[in-house]
């Protein structure tokens, strides 16, 4: 009974959490000048993750984000990756990622635009317990043309991501569970072609997911993300219902320990 009321607290604490913080978001004056711009979209998004050998595997993601809820294309997103599984609980991967933006919002771009991507990134993760918990950081080469320009932008930037996951049921998330997650994610610009907006977005979300079976996993919560544009002026207040299946298959032949099974939906 203790474990319940600790949970039902948790889960209460954890919502009251996520309604603050967006809150808050929505809700803070800007300074002069500066424009709040409120959207909504929704976004379904796919992870797999494929370890092949003892240490080595593969990453694969791909992300449908729809803006006006779901009536408009806001975003059409793929990336993969080469996983190195260092120890059990930190995983290094890099890769490539691709992504083509469509005009949305009150203050859209002039047309759609590609971006291509390299990526580094570090996973670190405590599976252990009952709260499960990761850092991941991630850094980002990008080249993106943006609307009405005919060569490609260089920028980098570099990205925090927390996130904690606990069951609603049980000690330990394991197979046809159901567990609550909460996360949130830092996007820094830099280099010389940043100006005006080194804060480029932060995510903050929180789900209910359940573990399918081992290796699979669903979620579906509810995300705000605040993005500056390139402008400095425009604060994009996008609020997005997602849905994510994450895969996370083990083709060796030695068994899966319980930190590599973790679910987990990347954004």
């Amino acid at each position: 009974m203790r474990h319940l009321s600790a949970r039902f607290v948790a889960v209460l604490l954890f919502g009251f959490l996520c309604f603050t913080a967006a809150s808050v978001f929505a809700q803070t004056p800007l300074p002069a000048g500066r424009v709040a711009d409120h959207n909504h979209h929704v976004w379904l998004v796919y992870n797999g993750d494929f370890q092949l050998v003892k240490r080595w595997g593969v990453h694969t993601e791909a992300q449908w984000r729809r803006a006006n809820w779901i009536s408009d294309p806001q975003q059409n997103f793929v990336r993969a990756g080469i996983n190195y599984h260092a120890t059990d609980n930190l995983l290094l991967t890099a890769g490539y990622a691709f992504a083509d933006t469509h005009p949305y919002g009150d203050y859209p771009a002039a047309s759609a635009f590609p971006e291509h991507r390299l990526y580094q990134q570090v996973l670190l993760k405590d599976n252990d317990g009952w709260l499960q918990l990761q850092h991941r950081y991630r850094l980002e080469q990008r080249w993106v043309r943006f609307a009405g320009q005919d060569i490609y932008t260089y920028l980098n930037r570099v990205r925090y991501q927390l996130r904690l996951a606990a069951p609603l049921v049980g000690a330990k998330i394991t197979p046809r569970t159901p567990y609550v997650v909460a996360s949130d994610e830092l996007f820094v610009n830099f280099g010389q072609n940043v100006t005006n907006n080194f804060f480029d977005q932060n995510r903050l979300y929180g789900a209910f997911g359940y573990v399918v079976k081992k290796g699979v996993s669903v979620e579906a919560g509810y995300m705000h993300q605040l993005v500056q544009q390139r402008n400095g002026r425009v604060f994009e207040h996008n609020h997005t219902m997602q849905l994510g299946l994450t895969l996370n298959l083990d083709f060796r032949r030695t068994p899966v320990t319980p930190a590599e099974a973790a679910p987990g939906a990347s954004q």
